[in-house]
Order: C-alpha cells, then structure tokens, then sequence
C-alpha cells in the first residue's frame, strides 16, 4: 500500500507552505526523511527527529536519526523502524523536526491510503504549495499565566539570612 502524507511547516506567515507526497508503507522512516528534506529544498545533513502524534499535535515517542542515548534509554532509530510501524488509520500524526539549532518543524499527516499504481516510482513528491524561507520560523511561546505575574515581585531580602536556617558563615 502507499501512504499520502501532506507534510506542512510550522510557520507564522499568511502562506501556507507544504508539501504532499507519496511513499510505500513499507519503506523506513530514514526514506521518509529523505523525501522531506529533498521536497523542501534542504541538503538532509543535519540532524532531525520523528515524534508519534496525537490528535492535539503533543509530541510523544521519538525516532531519531541516530542513538544518542549512551544505552540508558532505548530509542527507535529511522533507519530500522518501517513507516507502517508508526503511521496507520488509529495513529496519523507526526511532528518532524530538522535541524535541531534552527528548529525547522513540520506537521506530518496521513492523508489516505492507496493502491500502488504502476507507472509511478515511489517516493513520489505529488504537490508542492508555498516557498521555504530563507530561515526557519521563530517560535514565540506564549504563557498560560497571568500577564501581571513577576517572579522577581515579592517581599523576600536575598540578603536577609535572618529567617533561614543554617549558619551564613559555615564554611
């Protein structure tokens, strides 16, 4: 079977930037990052991420392109991990980063499943909306909190050791 991904960038602008592709259920997921990073202009030799997804776009269980993990943790790796693994009709989405200093981050999700057709080579890029800035976008995270609050707002004396319990000059 082919899976049909539309894979679309994270970003703040009017455009809508993203790509549609096609890639065999069997293939790994090494094969669906090289399609990613062909599609969308880069050079694939930066390091990046799969993270399993909910409805919600949270961000769970990682594939990594490597394991970095020194054996304290075991962590799926895309070149051994087959598409079909992950993606399916009850789990659809994935939040794929590359480029862990500029933090280029794609939405990716399933969008059907069909026949394999036997005229077309596979990975096959289908559709292409939007141009890739020249940087990636910046993430502005906003808090959940009152916009009155400062944590530097209180009555506490840093310098006041009057109240804790411990000798100041202990060494």
């Amino acid at each position: 079977m082919i899976y049909r991904f539309r894979v679309i960038l994270d970003n703040d602008t009017e455009e809508d930037i993203f790509r549609d592709l096609e890639i065999r259920e069997s293939d790994s997921m090494e094969d669906l990052h090289n399609i990613i990073t062909q599609s969308f202009g880069f050079d694939g030799m930066e390091m990046a991420s799969f993270y399993v997804s909910d409805e919600e776009w949270n961000q769970g269980e990682e594939i990594a392109m490597f394991d970095v993990s020194e054996g304290l943790n075991q962590v799926k790796i895309m070149s051994n991990t087959r598409i079909n693994d992950l993606v399916h009709e009850a789990s659809t989405r994935l939040i794929y980063v590359y480029d862990f200093l500029n933090m280029w981050t794609f939405f990716v999700e399933l969008a059907e499943i069909v026949e394999e057709a036997e005229s077309t080579d596979y990975p096959n890029l289908m559709f292409v909306k939007g141009q890739v800035p020249d940087e990636a976008p910046i993430k502005t995270f906003e808090a959940e909190t009152d916009d009155d609050f400062n944590e530097f707002d209180d009555d506490y004396d840093v310098d006041d050791y009057s109240d804790l319990d411990f000798d100041e000059n202990w060494n």
